[in-house]
Formats: C-alpha cells, structure tokens, sequence
C-alpha cells in the first residue's frame, strides 16, 4: 500500500509540472496533500504500534557526599614568578587528587588517606594566578602546590586581604594621622620611584611647604 502511494503521488508530481490550465493544477495538488496526509497517518500509526522497549538497566543508588577533614597546617614561600605551599600527608596516592584552579582561587581534594578524605582550598588568593600551568605534585610525606603568578612580583600574604591603604578616620583619631599611615603603608610596599616621590611629599609637609602631605603624589 505505500508503494502505491508513493508511486501515485510521483505521478501526480509529474503531471502538476506539466499542467498548464489553473484549474487541473488546483485539483492535483488538492490530490497530492490528500495522499500525503494520508502517507504521515500511515508512519505515525506504525510508530505507536511498536512497543516501546523496557530498561533491564539496575538503577544506580545515588553517591553519598563525601565527608572532608580541613588541612589547616600548612607553610609557603615564594619568587617572583610562582607561590608553593607546602601540605604534609603522608600515603598520598596522586591519582586520588582532585585539584580545581581558577585565577582568584583554588580548590584541592584529597581522597582515600587511609581511609579519610582530606582539602586544603584557599577561595580568594593574594592576586591573580594562571591556572592552567598552576599543578599539585606528590612527595611520600607532603604535597607541593605551585601556584604561578599572572604577573611578576611579591606576595605580602597567601590569602587576599582588605586593603591596608585606606586611612582610618577614627572619631578618636586626628585625620591627619590616618593619612600619615596611608603614606607609611604606600613607602613600604611601594616601587623605588613611588617611595621618592612620597618622601618628597612627606619633607615637604615637615618642613611647612605644603599642608598636604599626598600633594606631591596626587600630582604626580
């Protein structure tokens, strides 16, 4: 039956390219969307026919959350272009490690240590890092974690820290003293060019030049 009806709606294609008068092409193609009509009801009644197929596939019990003891022991150093953080654990199997690194941040899992899961994360960093060179590597009694910088230079701490630049403006507290400790923080932490324009500034306030003592860097 649907080869005929296939073979019917060929013909009828066929003689719809050739009619010429409106009314016989009108009545063809009225012809062919009744075939065609009558074509889908065919494949859709076939479809629902079939059975759908039974799963024989045992359900999988959903995995518990892991539990995790916090390592909070840990040392660090650092040069120029990287930080490693030193962990001791002992029995450490490197394929049992899940490490997530982002640019601000890093996460890593310890698992099945004698038989306790163990993580060390840090959820915001000093500064920015590159985490696709960044990597954890297995020692038989620690582990080392090489963070590498995104841009050269010191880490004053590990973990970010609110800024120490802004002066506190205690009501208990002269103004002035907090911008003195705004200018004492920037000296310390600052390049060799920063620190000679802040001693400059600095002298000049002492000796009654200017009453504003970040003049010289806020002109600069």
């Amino acid at each position: 039956m649907a080869d005929e009806r296939a073979l019917d709606l060929e013909e009828l294609r066929q003689l719809q390219s050739i009619a010429k008068r409106p009314r016989v092409i009108s009545l063809i193609s009225s012809e062919i969307r009744n075939l065609e009509k009558l074509s889908k009801d065919a494949v859709t009644a076939q479809s629902s026919e079939t059975p759908e197929p039974i799963s024989t596939q045992a359900r999988v019990p959903p995995t518990p959350a892991l539990n995790y003891v916090t390592l909070a022991s840990f040392s660090w150093d650092q040069d120029s272009d990287k930080v490693k953080i030193y962990l001791s654990l002992e029995g450490v199997d490197q394929q049992k490690i899940e490490s997530e690194f982002k640019a601000m941040s890093f996460d890593l899992k310890i698992h099945d240590v004698q038989g306790k899961n163990y993580r060390f994360t840090i959820p915001k960093l000093n500064k920015e890092i590159l985490p696709e060179k960044s990597k954890v590597v297995v020692k038989p009694t620690r582990m080392i974690v090489t963070l590498f910088k995104a841009s050269k230079g010191n880490w004053l701490d590990l973990q970010f820290k609110e800024d120490k630049l802004k002066p506190r403006m205690d009501k208990e507290k002269d103004p002035m003293a907090g911008i003195m400790d705004l200018m004492k923080n920037m000296y310390e932490e600052g390049d060799d060019e920063m620190k000679k324009t802040i001693a400059k500034a600095w002298t000049d306030a002492r000796t009654g030049k200017t009453a504003d003592p970040l003049m010289g860097y806020r002109g600069s």
